[in-house]
């Protein structure tokens, strides 16, 4: 009599904790509301190679050759996103293209003025992509633009004796379309082959990755390390004995201390 009891609540028991875990894997909406939906999760996202746009740090400039009082030479987008510009105060540009602000400040100026001809210029400074691995120049970088993935790589001056540019791994993190793709820049230098050196965009990840050979000495070294921690610490010990064992014989007193 026992025995389908046992079972119905060992059953009872695993619905319970699978409902659990389906619970555990499903975020509630206030989790929704601070993950990450664009790219890295910047607020303010686009192409700058297709049409420039204003991110933080960016600065602008403006002309209209109508109004001499709305000519800024360049003025710096805020923490907030922000411009400060004459008769508006603060106007949000960040995220904005240029034909876009362009717009705006029309749209903006126009109760203020009958004539109006505004041209906007962006002065590009917020704009990166990374590079990791095997090169001797890592981390975020300053991007310019109309950059091949060759001369990226060769910027950042890849590690002659390690780096492997026969895997080299370019990532393009997005939650909704995450892009990851494997290409081998040595077909450049053995063959001419310039089918994958592929233009690289803003925020892009690039990873260069070390030789087959140069993995196993860095797995070596990473599984003689505690023996290499001890054996230093040891001969750091025995070293510090014998200083302090020569400076007391220097300063004995005569009277056997040392």
């Amino acid at each position: 009599m026992s025995s389908p009891c046992l079972v119905q609540r060992t059953l009872l028991l695993l619905a319970v904790l699978v409902g659990l875990c389906a619970c555990n894997a499903t975020p509630d909406k206030r989790v929704l509301q601070y993950l990450n939906t664009d790219g890295f999760g910047n607020r303010y996202s686009g192409n700058a190679e297709e049409e420039n746009w204003v991110a933080i740090g960016d600065e602008i400039g403006i002309d209209d050759p109508y109004q001499e009082e709305l000519q800024i030479t360049r003025t710096q987008v805020d923490i907030d996103g922000t411009v400060i510009l004459p008769e508006l105060g603060a106007v949000v540009v960040a995220g904005l293209t240029r034909t876009q602000i362009e717009a705006l400040l029309m749209e903006k100026y126009s109760p203020y003025y009958d004539l109006l001809d505004i041209k906007v210029r962006i002065f590009t400074q917020g704009k990166f992509y990374f590079i990791f691995g095997e090169v001797e120049n890592s981390g975020q970088q300053q991007f310019p633009g109309d950059l091949t993935l060759f001369e990226a790589v060769m910027k950042a001056s890849p590690k002659t004796d390690s780096g492997n540019l026969g895997r080299v791994r370019l990532i393009r993190a997005d939650p909704r379309d995450p892009f990851i793709q494997y290409f081998d820049l040595s077909d450049i230098f053995t063959r001419g082959d310039s089918t994958f050196n592929v233009h690289v965009h803003e925020r892009d990840i690039i990873y260069v990755p070390p030789t087959m050979l140069a993995e196993f000495g860095y797995f070596i070294d990473a599984l003689l390390f505690p023996v290499k921690f001890v054996l230093e610490s040891l001969s750091s010990a025995i070293f510090s004995y014998n200083a302090l064992r020569g400076a007391g014989s220097y300063y004995n007193t005569g009277q056997g201390i040392f």
